[in-house]
């Protein structure tokens, strides 16, 4: 969930589904129209609010995700294989 002001007769902080959201709009003021059909008028700019989505999504997927050491995360190290029997022809 992220956090918005709303702008009008009920202005406060709310807590919105980034996944309803379909449009952000600026005209003058920020208009968020969900998958509803309805539209919100909010105290944020369009850029706070993708930023907030943003930020929500890499921290689900960031929570999903186990933290595993990647090859670049371990120093390489050189390994000589043994020497393969010469081939006769």
């Amino acid at each position: 969930m992220i956090r918005l002001r709303r702008l009008g007769s009920k202005a406060g902080d709310f807590f919105l589904n980034p996944d309803l959201i379909v449009s952000i709009e600026a005209t003058p003021d920020t208009i968020v129209t969900l998958t509803t059909h309805t539209k919100v008028l909010v105290a944020d700019s369009p850029d706070q609010v993708v930023a907030a989505v943003h930020e929500w999504r890499t921290s689900i997927v960031a929570a999903a995700l186990p933290h595993v050491k990647r090859r670049s995360d371990v120093p390489l190290t050189v390994v000589r294989g043994a020497e393969a029997p010469a081939q006769e022809s």
